[in-house]
């Protein structure tokens, strides 16, 4: 356990803010957040959707909040970190996946057996290698690339990863690990030299499959023109996998089993055969977002040089037959949370150690764009960056919603959920110790959730796999969850309060420590 400062010992005793600390802390209440929200959320911004009026007048807002609270621009003169997007859409027709083994006629493969969503036509053959689960993680004495060579081939993988059903894996078990993801498979494969990736649905999966929501299935799909994946991703079913298993005489269910016994990989070359990609997309623009970045200098001559983030995303779902997607909880509360802080810190006479940076992310429900750049474009170093405060989704009290699985609290009306602190015991440490001002539930249930992927689902977990401690802070899903019902009416405003006044002292404390979080490379099984 760390030791605490005298000033943190006292604040506790008292169980209130000490007064240095009290401006700030007592400039968050429900009328602002409700004024601001309610203007966030309207439908005069027409559901903010990316690249489009409603995220550009969001946009605007939000630096302009900035400026009013004080804040140095932090990308360059401007508030505004230009986001490259191209937005596409795929032409499954003419996106094709053939295979060609031994020198036997080649057997193409059209969607839904082979599909691809990249934004660029581009045309690709070469042998392929199997990798297992596609992840490299050292610390787990895991690695699917070793003893093979995956430079200028296609490598086949399996999705999730390993032991996903075993509560005393390595791999989290129940929960999930910063590796699960495809995006992190994509750079892993990149890394090793891969020209493209292939990925199935893992053989022994068991239970129900994660639904898409109609709104987000009815939106064009947006990548980065720069700072995302650069190679290819197919997602493939059970023809083609069988037919590259059987090249070399095995079979999947059995492959994954030997793996998922052991947590060893057992990765293989495919000679003989060779699979050749095309991608094409039917319709293709550029446009450029933005994300909105201020900042407050550190107090301190040495420790301002390092960083403490809180960040959330401005855009969601635009418009459509049924309406407006106003998206007030997701994510008009974490943008409006991010105001309110930058607020609240700039009107205190007293300011932290380090320096404090703030940030709306651009195009999060596309793909989390706006965070994966400014991962790769950082405007302060991540490695100095020393903890993430990242809001997607605080306003609202939990309940049922029959796209997700999950056990909920009988009241939930003052509840908080904490996403990753599995990494980074001491940033969970620090905010329960602040708590005891607050006075929230805090929740930690979905770390040992793999069903509904949360971990990988809001803009802290580019951070995470650049080993920031990134915590997404979250109030849980609900039926109006992506509808438009998600409205303003609908938000717990005291709760909401409340949970900002948490990140305004536990921030206080990550950037005034002498020693701050550190990441757990490892993800503790539970």
């Amino acid at each position: 356990m760390r030791k605490l400062s005298l000033f943190f010992a006292a604040m506790l005793a008292c169980a209130q803010p000490p007064a240095r600390l009290a401006p700030g802390y007592d400039s968050i209440g429900t009328p602002r957040l409700k004024a601001d929200l309610t203007f966030l959320s309207s439908e005069a911004l027409d559901g903010r959707l990316s690249l489009s009026r409603g995220s550009e007048v969001a946009i605007q807002w939000i630096a302009s909040e900035f400026a009013k609270a004080g804040l140095k621009p932090a990308a360059g003169d401007s508030f505004l970190q230009p986001v490259p997007l191209i937005e596409f859409t795929p032409d499954r027709q003419l996106t094709t996946l053939s295979i060609a083994r031994d020198g036997q006629p080649a057997e193409t493969f059209h969607a839904p057996n082979a599909m691809s969503n990249f934004p660029n036509d581009v045309s690709l053959g070469g042998e392929v290698v199997f990798a297992g689960y596609g992840i490299t993680a050292p610390e787990l004495n895991y690695d699917d690339y070793a003893g093979i060579n995956a430079r200028g081939r296609i490598v086949l993988i399996f999705n999730h990863e390993p032991q996903e059903n075993n509560a005393a894996s390595v791999f989290n078990g129940i929960g999930n690990t910063r590796y699960a993801n495809n995006n992190y498979k994509l750079f892993n494969a990149q890394r090793h030299g891969a020209i493209a990736v292939l990925t199935m649905p893992d053989p022994n999966h068991q239970g129900p499959q994660r639904r898409v929501t109609a709104a987000t299935a009815r939106l064009s799909p947006q990548a980065l023109a720069d700072g995302g994946p650069a190679i290819p991703l197919f997602t493939v079913g059970a023809l083609v996998s069988d037919a590259l298993f059987a090249a070399v005489g095995k079979r999947s269910m059995e492959v994954q089993h030997a793996i998922d016994a052991k947590a060893a990989p057992a990765s293989f070359e495919i000679p003989g055969v060779r699979v050749d990609l095309h991608t094409a997309t039917a319709t293709r623009r550029r446009g450029t977002s933005f994300n909105v970045v201020g900042w407050i200098e550190g107090s301190d001559p040495l420790l301002k040089d390092e960083t403490i983030v809180f960040s959330g995303h401005f855009d969601h779902d635009g418009s459509g037959p049924a309406g407006v997607y106003q998206g007030a909880d997701d994510n008009g509360s974490g943008t409006v949370g991010v105001v309110a802080l930058a607020h609240a810190f700039a009107a205190n006479p007293v300011k932290p150690k380090r320096s404090l940076l703030f940030i709306v992310f651009a195009a999060e429900e596309r793909g989390l764009l706006g965070s994966y750049y400014y991962a790769s474009h950082p405007l302060r170093p991540l490695a100095t960056t020393r903890a993430q405060i990242n809001f997607d989704m605080i306003g609202r009290n939990e309940a049922a919603d029959p796209r997700v699985i999950t056990d909920i609290s009988a009241d939930t009306t003052n509840q908080l959920g904490l996403i990753g602190t599995d990494y980074s015991p001491d940033y969970r440490e620090t905010v329960e110790r602040q708590n005891k001002t607050v006075g929230l539930n805090l929740t930690y249930k979905w770390d040992l959730d793999s069903f509904n992927g949360i971990l990988f689902r809001s803009d802290q977990y580019p951070f995470l796999l650049h080993d920031v401690p990134a915590i997404w802070w979250f109030t849980g899903f609900h039926p109006d969850y992506h509808q438009v019902t998600d409205t303003v009416e609908k938000i717990n405003f005291d709760k909401m309060a409340k949970i900002l006044k948490l990140a305004y002292l536990s921030g206080f404390e990550f950037a005034d420590e002498a020693h701050p979080p550190r990441l757990e490379p490892r993800a503790k099984a539970k």
